[in-house]
């Protein structure tokens, strides 16, 4: 079976990542940024954080899975990988018994592509098997946080909102989160998770971040830590021309001067800022370094270095004019051949070679090991344990709630169960067919089995494809290795949300950046802005932070 989008990190969430100037901050500054949150209680304020043993109270417990084992487990933070046969006709049952009533439930959520339709096979069904009856309000990916906070501040809500980390770097959705969703707790916390398995089985790292406001208010879908952004190479092409993979920041500008050949439209990479940040070893969003001081990304040195280098290449005109004039489809161009080098999340491996395998069957695709700038080990920093949720308005009905909760333990069902089968492929015969002994989509599944349940929950990260494993293996090794240099930062596995006072501190940020690396802009321009941050309450900021990791404890 397919994994959901936070097995194979986040595959829908990656393109909306491009409207956040914070997102894009860190991806520079070395990864997934942690810009969640919420804390404080009820009648409180609702900025600072939830952690520790005072967020051990309001947990659900954790109930491993006993369902299938993996043939790859989890290591050095890797999503854990399935690459045997699956034996369609053995697969087990993790929920037993309807838990749905059939109660109406109203659901908002970001969708990227078309839509199915209404009452389209692929729902009914599993509508059919969870005892749910879900009336989709699929809303455009891309624009999705305009959309969710007009709803978060009008008077009506529909009955669950999913909440992607992204979109609260606006905190005044964050705050709207803790002020209009329910308390899930006493459906959920302790044992009462229970009545719901295949939500007793998320880990409690992602439930952790579903605390805001002083509540557990967010059913989590689960990131593994090694979710890195991956820098893509066509390994055909490296093996006919004889390209050996770089292994420094010299290396990679040195071959990509080699590759690029723009009368023959072939150039090295596209826009790769995604990655400088691991190269260059710096750490995303708040840290205290080894001086013991506490920094925000963009006031270490190895940020501008890691600037200063995507600069060069751009320079040194390696990088596709269509990505510095960041048009048209970079994924396109890599299978065209005309970039051999992209940066993506992890479902773009699979996707790809999926995609090529009757187009180009000569077509392979790799994850190029992250390298030191100076060509030692590289750094890598963990990503959230979650990155998006699912929450129940305030003022829902009981059976609302319980109907909620049945549709989001359904869709956090595990690999290797009837349940993720369904969520993941829909009904044999008309979504999908078997072909050799591995399940295809038809053209009806690739219409409507897409993002939608599986954005409710999810369980514990897996990588499996049933019809391509060499690439499930692949991608886990992969984690594996990369997770090998991973640290945490201060802030790891918190949920927090900043003061108002300082949401637009860095809202000019990303643009500068996309102008800087394309040479519209000096270094001196970035200095200032990082200068004028610093006096514009990024210091203030920096106290602010101080406090709450003094008074929570430090992440790593």
């Amino acid at each position: 079976m397919t994994p959901n989008a936070a097995s194979a990190a986040s595959g829908p969430s990656r393109r909306s990542f491009l409207a956040s100037s914070a997102i894009a901050t860190a991806a520079v500054a070395g990864g997934m940024p942690l810009l969640t949150a919420c804390g404080g209680s009820e009648s409180g304020s609702r900025e600072g954080t939830t952690s520790g043993k005072a967020a051990d109270k309001l947990l659900p417990t954790y109930v491993a899975s006993k369902m299938a084992d993996p043939d790859i487990p989890s290591k050095n933070g890797a999503a854990a990988g399935y690459t045997s046969k699956v034996d369609l006709a053995a697969l087990t049952t993790s929920v037993p018994d309807k838990l749905g009533t059939g109660a109406p439930v109203k659901i908002m959520s970001p969708f990227w592509g078309t839509p199915p339709k209404p009452g389209c096979a692929y729902y009914k069904a599993v509508d059919e098997a969870a005892g749910t009856k879900v009336t989709w309000q699929n809303q455009n990916g891309m624009t999705y946080g305009q959309k969710l906070g007009a709803v978060l501040a009008s008077t009506s809500l529909p009955d669950m909102v999913v909440v992607p980390s992204w979109e609260l770097n606006n905190s005044k959705i964050g705050s709207a989160v803790a002020a209009k969703c329910m308390d899930l707790g006493p459906y959920l916390a302790g044992d009462k998770v229970k009545k719901y398995p295949n939500l007793a089985a998320i880990p409690s790292d992602a439930w952790r971040m579903g605390i805001f406001g002083g509540a557990l208010r967010g059913i989590p879908m689960p990131t593994a830590p090694a979710s890195f952004i991956v820098p893509y190479y066509r390994k055909d092409i490296f093996e006919k021309k004889g390209y050996s993979v770089p292994k420094s920041a010299d290396e990679f500008l040195s071959w990509a001067k080699d590759a690029t050949s723009a009368r023959a439209k072939v150039y090295a990479c596209g826009d790769i800022s995604w990655i400088a940040g691991n190269i260059f070893g710096v750490a995303p969003n708040w840290n205290i370094d080894d001086d013991g001081k506490l920094r925000y990304s963009i006031e270490r040195p190895e940020y501008l270095e890691s600037l200063a280098w995507v600069r060069k290449l751009f320079d040194a005109g390696v990088v596709h004019p269509d990505d510095r004039a960041r048009t048209g489809d970079a994924g396109q161009r890599f299978t065209a051949g005309q970039i051999l080098v992209t940066t993506s999340d992890m479902s773009f491996w699979y996707v790809k070679a999926a995609e090529q395998a009757q187009a180009n069957p000569e077509f392979q695709i790799d994850g190029m090991d992250f390298f030191g700038a100076d060509g030692g080990n590289p750094t890598t920093y963990a990503s959230a344990p979650a990155n998006i949720w699912s929450m129940i308005r305030k003022g829902a009905s009981k059976e609302t709630v319980e109907n909620a909760l049945a549709a989001a333990n359904f869709a956090a069902a595990p690999y290797g169960t009837k349940e993720r089968m369904l969520v993941d492929y829909g009904v044999e015969g008309s979504h999908y067919t078997v072909k050799d002994g591995a399940p295809v989509k038809t053209d009806q599944g690739n219409g409507e089995v897409i993002n939608a349940w599986s954005m409710l929950a999810a369980p514990a990260p897996y990588l499996a494809h049933p019809d391509l494993p060499d690439v499930a293996r692949a991608q886990v090794e992969w984690q594996q290795r990369m997770g090998a240099f991973m640290k945490k930062t201060s802030i790891y596995g918190m949920t927090i949300i900043e003061p108002a006072r300082y949401a637009n501190l860095s809202s000019q940020l990303e643009q500068l950046q996309i102008d800087y690396v394309r040479g519209n802009k000096k270094m001196s321009d970035v200095q200032a802005f990082i200068a004028n941050w610093k006096s514009s309450g990024g210091d203030k900021l920096r106290d602010w932070y101080k406090e709450l990791i003094d008074k929570n404890g430090s992440g790593n």
